[in-house]
């Protein structure tokens, strides 16, 4: 077998490194969970044994603002303390640094405030949940072209082609859960272009690391649901669309809805703890009429790709409360617009859904690299306010502020978590 470590390549950015110590457990004293209900006293006491450590970023993100008065607001909250949020909610764990969805990623998104983490759950040979983000990314979050595994790949590298990594896929599907424990998670990267399989890993953008890929863990979902709670945080799954055809060896779409559902029941995870997600609103209706307390809280995750989307998602919206849905998930740039002084504000898609009752949550902050050109995807309706890193924050205060948004997914829980602490917000 050849060596995943002997292809990883260390990228060093100096404005996001952080102590090593991020990569480790917490102690169990450390997990005490925060009550919102507690008093005052109480809970200060329990914000400080969290040790939230929020590192550079935050505060770098702060001081590359435009002047105003929310950047002298936000550097007035620069000595802290810092505590868990749960309108900071960790995307696939702190997946900026941190290979996505593992042991690793998580307990340092907990450490950096996330009150809730998200594993994106898929399955396995064997019908057996794992989080991964989707079902055939194995040959570009793990080292499973470096092992022997790589033979069982639906579409392993051809290395009779000049560019024998240019229809590789290799999926959960493809290997039991007792073999895809035995892979590492990397950073999220392939060159499809690579003549070589070091070439083809060594593929990390270098606003990324792979400073904290080494023996990265990779979880099953129920081993997700035991590190959460011990992280003492909420949870909020997203079940991915199968990459197979289904029913797949007799596991049918709603065998794989429920069985998601049924590990946080047998965990004794509290329905409150849960906000079971999905892009598929037949999953959602499942949830609602057959685990109605699970279903309570269910997500619609929005599957937008650029503007031309958004009147049909306006459109849908007013069926959605009739549906039993309550929550809503578009991604950042659905709700936010610019006027005619080139000033964020609420778009359409917020203004209905919040006349309509719908709750929101948006994804994903931290995720576009650097934003001196216009954010990218992330911030195609805002693009033209867009020039620094700390336009992230100008953001964040839109979304909480006028949207009115319950919670933000981000790369890097540490930048909502400042905010939202500066802002006093849960």
């Amino acid at each position: 077998m050849i060596s995943f470590k002997n292809f990883l390549s260390v990228t060093l950015t100096s404005t996001l490194l952080l102590p090593l110590s991020f990569a480790f457990a917490y102690k169990n004293e450390d997990m005490a969970q925060y009550d919102h209900h507690a008093s005052k006293e109480h809970q200060t006491r329990k914000k400080k044994k969290h040790n939230i450590q929020l590192g550079p970023r935050p505060f770098y993100l702060v001081e590359d603002m435009d002047d105003s008065e929310l950047k002298t607001a936000l550097q007035q909250c620069a000595k802290g303390s810092f505590y868990k949020t749960d309108f900071s909610i960790g995307h696939r764990g702190a997946a900026l640094q941190f290979p996505e969805h593992s042991k690793e990623s998580y307990e340092a998104a907990a450490r950096l405030g996330a009150g809730i983490l998200e594993c994106d759950v898929t399955f396995t040979k064997d019908q057996e949940l794992v989080c991964r983000h989707s079902q055939c990314d194995l040959h570009t979050t793990t080292n499973i072209l470096a092992t022997a595994l790589a033979n069982k790949c639906s579409v392993p590298p051809d290395f009779s082609s000049d560019k024998p990594f240019a229809k590789v896929q290799c999926c959960t599907s493809d290997i039991t859960l007792a073999e895809f424990k035995t892979l590492e998670a990397k950073m999220d990267a392939g060159n499809p272009n690579a003549k070589t399989l070091q070439e083809y890993l060594n593929a990390t953008p270098n606003w990324h690391t792979d400073l904290y890929s080494a023996n990265a863990t990779v979880l099953s979902h129920t081993e997700s649901i035991a590190l959460f709670k011990r992280l003492s945080v909420k949870m909020t799954p997203e079940l991915k669309a199968p990459s197979v055809e289904m029913p797949f060896n007799g596991f049918t779409q709603q065998a794989y809805a429920q069985k998601m559902i049924d590990e946080y029941k047998a965990a004794g995870v509290k329905p409150k703890d849960v906000y079971a997600q999905s892009l598929n609103l037949d999953d959602l209706l499942y949830w609602i009429a057959n685990e109605p307390k699970y279903g309570k809280q269910a997500v619609f995750l929005e599957n937008m790709d650029s503007e031309a989307d958004l009147p049909a998602a306006i459109a849908r919206l007013s069926t959605l409360p009739g549906e039993g849905i309550r929550i809503v998930a578009p991604p950042l740039w659905g709700l936010v617009t610019l006027n005619e002084s080139n000033e964020i504000i609420p778009s359409k898609y917020a203004k209905t859904a919040k006349a309509l009752g719908l709750d929101i949550i948006t994804w994903t902050l931290e995720r576009s690299g650097l934003l001196k050109d216009g954010g990218g995807w992330y911030y195609q309706t805002i693009t033209e306010a867009t020039n620094n890193d700390g336009d992230a924050m100008k953001l964040l205060d839109v979304l909480a502020k006028e949207v009115g948004v319950l919670g933000v997914f981000s790369d890097w829980p540490a930048t909502v978590t400042y905010y939202a602490n500066c802002m006093q917000l849960k």
